[in-house]
């Protein structure tokens, strides 16, 4: 028994139903955490390069710290794995500064929804490189989600606060496309190994250096931040770059991939949620059945590829850890 849940008692079939429930109550805590990215950001309003650098470079040392103590625990990780995991981090940065300039143009709430794209391409990807064809059920679904990032971007009935959706369609689908990249990186280089903290600290790691170039590149970085905007930036670090992560990738391996899809969509639905509360970002109707139908169609298109339970952690074999199947923006 851990050390959290040393004090209760837990006997016969309420120690088994805990033990079933506690994967989906952690799963359920780290949508949450990562579904205020988003409103962090808006209230930081440091920048789409400035916020995407600091939010990493702020996490390392925890997660560092993290991946120490589990390198001595578990051993260390293959080279080659902490290099992919590195350059799955520099993808991670293009794919954090597009989205917080998607967060400028239609908003937190309905930006994080447009980022949460990355299963069509990732499943696109698959079909190109390795002659994985999707399922009809894909090629249904496709021109639904499609549809619906138009409604939720604000094109459609008015913008619900947004400023620019035509530019916030582009970049929260360049943000999906930049996700799906880091995803494949990362589930190729890293996949197979028991290690949680370790690869997210070399991601968070990749993705520091990858916003800071591009800040110096294309400009807008602000290395001298006021006092405000640090604080709301170490909470988005602590809270959705490490808690979040964490407790996201070490809960969803014990999970069936039906029930891991619809607590990642708890992220988007969230994330308006919060949007509206914090930031009173008042999405219309036509957009939150926009919401609707892409985060329905993400659903059904994430289950096309019918997916074994994963086994339990005391298994032989080793359980994937490593952020790839994070919904989005974590």
């Amino acid at each position: 028994m851990s050390a959290p849940y040393a004090d209760t008692v837990l006997t016969g079939n309420d120690a088994g139903r805990f033990a079933d429930r506690r994967p989906l109550l952690l799963a359920g805590l780290g949508a949450a955490s990562i579904s205020a990215s988003g409103v962090l950001i808006k209230l930081a309003d440091t920048g789409p390069a400035t916020a995407a650098f600091y939010r990493c470079l702020l996490a390392l040392p925890v997660l560092i710290a993290l991946a120490v103590l589990e390198q001595r625990k578990r051993g260390p990780r293959p080279a080659a794995a902490r290099r992919g995991a590195f350059v799955a981090g520099l993808c991670l940065a293009v794919d954090l500064v597009l989205w917080n300039h998607a967060i400028a143009d239609v908003g937190a709430g309905v930006a994080t929804v447009l980022g949460n794209l990355q299963v069509l391409f990732v499943a696109f990807a698959a079909w190109a490189l390795f002659g994985e064809r999707p399922e009809r059920r894909f090629l249904i679904f496709l021109p639904v989600v499609m549809a619906g990032v138009v409604l939720v971007s604000g094109m459609v009935g008015g913008d619900g606060g947004g400023t620019h959706p035509l530019a916030g369609i582009e970049y929260g689908l360049g943000t999906s496309v930049a996700y799906a990249v880091f995803l494949l990186i990362l589930r190729r280089s890293s996949a197979s190994t028991p290690h949680a903290a370790g690869p997210l600290a070399e991601v968070t790691a990749g993705a520091a250096l990858g916003a800071l170039v591009l800040g110096l590149v294309f400009g807008g970085l602000q290395l001298r931040i006021g006092w405000p905007s640090f604080g709301w930036l170490l909470l988005l670090a602590l809270l959705s770059q490490t808690l979040g992560w964490l407790i996201i990738t070490s809960s969803l391996p014990r999970l069936s991939a039906a029930i891991a899809s619809l607590i990642l969509l708890l992220q988007p639905a969230a994330a308006m949620l919060l949007a509206y509360l914090v930031l009173s970002e008042r999405p219309t109707l036509i957009q939150i059945a926009g919401a609707v139908v892409v985060c329905t169609g993400v659903l059904a298109i994430s289950l096309t590829t019918p997916q074994r339970r994963p086994r339990a952690p005391e298994a032989e074999t080793p359980v994937t850890r490593t952020p790839v199947a994070v919904a989005d923006r974590g």
